[in-house]
């Protein structure tokens, strides 16, 4: 190894992972809703976080609207 690296010779690229990275937020969540992902994700063997932002990444990618009334 060198001493020193001149930081202006190395070839940087662009991390091909970065358009994925995850962003850490703060969400309220009913415990029975919590209760129901840890459910499944322990029957499919993945974190239940894993399994939420799989759930809401598919929602997203197929532009899902939710359907409410307020009565």
């Amino acid at each position: 190894m060198r001493d020193e690296y001149n930081i202006r010779e190395l070839n940087p690229r662009k991390n091909p992972y970065a358009s994925r990275l995850k962003k850490q937020i703060t969400i309220n969540i009913d415990g029975s809703t919590i209760d129901y992902f840890k459910s499944m994700a322990a029957a499919d063997g993945i974190p239940y976080q894993t399994l939420i932002n799989l759930y809401l990444r598919d929602c997203a990618d197929n532009r899902r609207k939710i359907q409410m009334s307020w009565q």
